[in-house]
Parts: structure tokens; sequence; C-alpha cells
């Protein structure tokens, strides 16, 4: 049985909203000049609004935007004055979008290629959801530490490793159960992502596992683990 017509139509605004949050940021960065200082940065605020949808966007023009180049260069600062919970917020940010970009890329390649292991499609989508998103936050995060630490290439991998790690891991933790739930619990049958409302679902997947990555961004960058963006 299809998802109703409402939930649809519902999807598809979120959807919208999403990819035109995204531009919004895009444009603000790469056409009116707020280059980020951290140029990693320019591509994670986009990929959150891909979830976040007006939120992403809101959260980019409170504590993406103050930190540019032009910004500060006006307030004259070396870097944004802020509250430690919105450092927090942006750090877990830098881990959603790998781990959202990485889900992404293995949803569509599960879904296209209709490979499967154990005979199981929710288990072969974690395992290639995880890896990519692990590989991808791996390397988002070696391009924070690298240029802020001036780590060689190996002590860059090795700071990412475990900075990126920990929190991979918590913010899997609440999508996977998100998924879980959409597979088991909400649709007969399963949704798949050639349907706005899988996507929609998903949106509210990675907004909770942001949630549970926060609690331990928290932890890694008050310990010193994780660099503060």
């Amino acid at each position: 049985m299809p998802p109703p017509n409402w939930l649809t139509i519902i999807a598809n605004i979120s959807l919208i909203l999403a990819f035109a949050s995204a531009f919004v940021i895009l444009f603000d960065i790469f056409v009116r000049g707020y280059r980020q200082k951290m140029f990693i940065m320019e591509w994670v605020w986009p990929i959150t609004a891909l979830y976040f949808g007006p939120l992403g966007l809101w959260a980019y023009w409170d504590m993406g935007r103050p930190s540019s180049k032009k910004h500060l260069k006006r307030e004259g600062r070396d870097k944004p004055q802020q509250p430690f919970w919105k450092t927090v917020f942006v750090g877990a940010t830098h881990c959603g979008a790998g781990c959202t970009l990485g889900d992404i890329i293995a949803e569509w390649g599960v879904f296209l290629t209709g490979f499967t292991l154990y005979s199981s499609n929710l288990l072969t989508e974690y395992i290639f959801d995880f890896t990519l998103a692990y590989l991808l936050g791996i390397i988002f995060q070696y391009f924070a530490i690298v240029p802020m630490r001036n780590l060689s290439f190996w002590e860059g991998l090795k700071a990412s490793i475990q900075a990126d790690t920990f929190s991979l891991i918590a913010f899997e933790i609440g999508l996977f159960g998100w998924m879980a739930l959409m597979r088991f619990v909400f649709f007969n049958p399963p949704l798949e992502p050639n349907d706005p409302v899988y996507w929609f679902m998903m949106q509210i997947g990675m907004v909770i596992g942001f949630a549970t990555s926060y609690p331990m961004n928290w932890f890694l960058i008050r310990k010193g683990i994780k660099e503060a963006m």
C-alpha cells in the first residue's frame, strides 16, 4: 500500500524547501562571497540544509555566516564569538554532513544495483551507509584538523579517525534505529529511494542522528579530541 497522498505532499514540500535552503547557502558562499575560513564548511552547511531544511539555513545564517572571512574582516575579529553549545552544534553538523552524504550515495547505490548481503536489504544498507559515511567523515575531519593543527598526513589521518569515529557511530545509531522503524513498523511494503516519502523520512532520521551525536560531539570537543569548528 503506497503512502497516503497527504504524506507525499508533505514530503515533496520538505524536499523542495531543503534543496532551496541548500541553494541559498551555496549562493551566499560562492556568489555573495561569504567564504568560510575552513573551506570544508562551505560544503558542510548546504549538506546540513538537505536534512534540516529551513532550520539548516537559519543555523548557517546564525553560526556559519559569522564564521566567514568576509564577516570576520568586517567585525575585525579572527574568529566568531559564540557560546559553547553553538560550537558543539557546528561540530555536529560537520559530523552529520559526512554521514548524510555517505548515506545518500549508499542508499541510491544499493537501490540501483539491487545488491544485497545475507538476503537483507536493511543490513546491506547499514553496511554500505556506515562504510561510506565513515570514509567521508574521516575525509571531512581530515581537512578540518590538518590545517588547524598543521599536521603531517599520517598524524592528520590518525587524529581524524580519533575525532570522527565515536561521533559518527552516535549519529548512525539514531539514524539506523529510525530506518528500522521505517522498514518494520511504519510502512508495509517498505519504502524505496525512488519515493519522495522515503527521503522525507530519511530527513527525519538524519535529524535524529544529529541529536544522538550532539552529546558525543560535546564530549569530544570539550576534551580536545575534536577541533571546534
